[in-house]
Order: C-alpha cells, then sequence, then structure tokens
C-alpha cells in the first residue's frame, strides 16, 4: 500500500518532502497535488514511472507526458525557446499551464513525440510540488490524475489513497486543488496555438 503523507498546503513539511524525494530517487511513482490538479509523477529517467502511469490511465504508448520543471532555468535546459515564445512563457509562470515546445537533447528520446520531436513542459505555481521539485533538483516526468471513466480528475488526497493505494508508492494529501488541468499551448510552429483551456488564463496566448 501507498505511503500516505499529509502536507501543509502553503508551508509543507520537510520531512515529507525528503521522504517523497528520496521514494523518487528509489524509482517510486507518487500522487501529489498542483496548481490545476493532482497529477502522478516519477523521476525523469525511472525505468518503471512511464508503464505504471499508463496502466493506472489505461493509455496507449503515444501518450505524451508532462516534464514538470521547478523554475525557467530547468525548463531552457529541455526545450528550445525562441525569443517570442521566450518572453511569452516567461511572463506566464509558474502557473496552470503546459507549454508543446521542440525537445532537446536532455530529453529521452522515449518521452517526446515519435516524429515531431516536442515535449510538454510547465512551472507549476502549488507549494507543494515546487517544494519537492527544489529538493528533487530535477523535473518530474509527469501525467494529470484523470482515472478510466471519470470525467474529473480526483481531487482529494484520502480518495486517491483509496482508489490507487495499491498501485503508488505514496500519496502527498494537502487538501482540495481543483478539477480543471492546465491550459495547453503549443509554440511547436513558432507561434502559440491554445490546444486545451483549462486552469490557466489563455488571453495571453490569443
Amino acid at each position: 500500500m501507498a505511503r500516505f503523507l499529509e502536507v501543509h498546503p502553503v508551508d509543507p513539511q520537510p520531512r515529507a518532502i525528503a521522504q517523497t524525494v528520496a521514494a523518487l530517487r528509489d524509482d517510486a511513482l507518487i500522487a501529489y497535488p498542483t496548481d490545476s490538479c493532482y497529477a502522478l509523477g516519477a523521476r525523469l529517467d525511472s525505468p518503471s514511472g512511464p508503464e505504471r502511469i499508463r496502466e493506472i490511465r489505461h493509455l496507449d504508448a503515444k501518450h505524451d507526458f508532462t516534464l514538470v520543471c521547478s523554475d525557467f532555468h530547468q525548463l531552457g535546459s529541455l526545450v528550445h525557446l525562441d525569443n517570442s515564445a521566450f518572453r511569452a512563457i516567461k511572463a506566464a509562470t509558474p502557473g496552470a499551464y503546459t507549454f508543446i515546445l521542440p525537445a532537446t537533447k536532455e530529453v529521452p528520446r522515449r518521452l517526446h513525440h515519435p516524429k515531431k520531436k516536442t515535449v510538454g513542459v510547465r512551472i507549476p505555481e502549488h507549494p507543494v510540488v515546487r517544494a519537492l521539485l527544489r529538493e528533487l533538483g530535477e523535473p518530474l516526468l509527469s501525467s494529470t490524475l484523470l482515472l478510466p471513466g471519470h470525467e474529473e480528475p480526483l481531487t482529494d488526497g484520502w480518495q486517491i489513497n483509496e482508489e490507487l493505494g495499491h498501485a503508488v508508492d505514496i500519496v502527498l494529501d494537502s487538501g482540495e486543488c481543483g478539477t480543471e488541468p492546465t491550459t495547453v499551448v503549443d509554440f511547436s510552429s513558432g507561434v502559440p496555438e491554445i490546444v486545451r483551456v483549462g486552469a490557466g488564463d489563455p488571453t495571453p496566448f490569443e
């Protein structure tokens, strides 16, 4: 069964964060809160993480994961940015957005789009995931915690623990964090295209 850790939504306890990071470094899969909704996360080079996420969410091998970053410097090492994309994304982060951009060589081939060679990246605003990313020192491989047959993501840590305690290693519970996934903006063609309207205000990219 998963380890269930209650963390303060604004000032997360360092011990809980450290325990979670130690587990991630040991190839754990976690359920954690973000500024849009709960998500599943693993280390970028996790041998088992992608397949476990696909299994939980009933996804096929073509599913595109999101790389969750602590700051703009980390994001910039994963994707190629021209000046206009740099300015627009910098102004909107941290926030509830996912940006699709051409991947750099830092991104494992198995994680980017096989034909377009793009990847989704984001910098979240939620204090718990920001503390987690600072402690980990590298991006998280992530996917929205939307279960098969559900119209909305799960919103409560205790409910996630009941539903997925057998399938994940840690559930970080900081209370409700919303049901809307991120707003997705595709910059891969050089101009912003709104692919999905979600928790982030799409106006700056219209």
